[in-house]
């Protein structure tokens, strides 16, 4: 991924120092901790977001011109470490704690489902069946190109973190994300498809200076969750929540490019995950979720918090989407033309 533009004080700082020798880094630190110290909401700060959304890249698939040996420099972890700790605490913060169930497999897949279950209300699946035009569903894949173009991988991390009935629940939902093997069939490999199909482009990190500190704060949490064996139960629910609540909207999803005029080569994507996510939601829920807080009860407010962290922040993204949709603008900061 290329370096994207800098946003702030803090972004241009990290990446100033990125610029140089690993060997030659000192003297970030401070001018990221006055960033933190003064944003007003780290979740909507384009600048910690940013830079943040770099910092987890290193551990990913790198940036251009950006030596490896940074991935795991003291300084850049101790930077890391700043804006991860604002970050979690405002998590924390917005995020509603839902009910303890018992720590059995069955309540804790039963209080999945109840936390999952469709409100009803207005939402960007069913904005995007009946209403969306093609440059705005444009934008929704610009959108969602910065997680589902590494599909999988924040929630990989988890997998040595596990043991028994939640690893092997893991690995099978992974494997299927992953192709089964079929680099051709992997989840990021055909939403990269469905980008060309609307004349975008596709390559890894295209996007990110187009979309807003929200959409990458939801990537970041991934990142967080799944970066740090002591939140292994927050990207379990994370997870759990994330495959639960994939079913009927992306059918909605489908049917909102069908209705534009677009054919199986850019639904695939859609249509695949209405059948691989109905059946996944149920290892998510009751072998993943419900089999490691039978492992690990003590888990049990972590595996909640993430999945309810994901719910709360999809939200408030989609909620902006609509927003901005339903006022006649772009929710970009820089439009997208095919």
């Amino acid at each position: 991924m290329r370096l994207p533009e800098a946003r702030g004080v803090a972004s241009d700082a990290l990446f100033t120092l990125l610029s140089r020798s690993e060997r030659h880094a000192r003297g970030s630190s401070g001018a990221i901790a006055q960033a933190v110290a003064g944003a007003e909401d780290v979740l909507t700060d384009d600048d910690l977001q940013v830079a943040l959304f770099v910092l987890y890249e290193l551990h990913y698939r790198g940036i251009d011109g950006v030596a490896d040996a940074w991935e795991w420099h003291p300084e850049l972890l101790a930077i890391r470490a700043l804006i991860e700790a604002a970050f979690e605490a405002r998590l924390r913060e917005v995020v509603p704690r839902p009910s303890r169930p018992e720590s059995t497999r069955r309540a804790v897949a039963d209080a999945l489902f109840e936390l999952t279950a469709d409100t009803g209300g207005p939402s960007l699946s069913r904005f995007v069946a009946r209403q969306a035009d093609e440059s705005q569903l444009r934008e929704f894949l610009v959108q969602r190109s910065i997680y589902q173009l590494k599909e999988a991988d924040p929630h990989a991390w988890a997998i040595p973190r596990l043991e028994g009935v939640a690893k092997a629940a893991l690995v099978e939902i992974e494997a299927d994300e992953y192709g089964g093997g079929d680099p051709a069939r992997m989840h990021a490999a055909i939403f990269a498809q469905t980008m060309r199909g609307l004349g975008l482009d596709d390559s890894y990190g295209a996007y990110v200076d187009q979309v807003p500190a929200i959409t990458l704060a939801s990537a970041n949490m991934m990142s967080l969750f799944g970066l740090h064996r002591r939140l292994r139960g927050a990207i379990v629910g994370h997870l759990a929540a994330f495959e639960m609540t994939s079913s009927i909207p992306n059918k909605l999803y489908g049917n909102g490019f069908r209705r534009n005029g677009f054919g199986e080569d850019v639904t695939w994507y859609f249509d695949e995950h209405v059948e691989a996510d109905a059946v996944h939601e149920q290892i998510a829920a009751r072998n993943l979720a419900g089999g490691l807080i039978e492992a690990e009860p003590e888990l049990l407010d972590d595996v909640l918090f993430g999945a309810s962290a994901c719910l709360t922040i999809d939200g408030i993204v989609g909620e902006r989407i609509l927003a901005a949709w339903t006022t006649g603008q772009s929710s970009l900061r820089q439009q997208v033309t095919a």
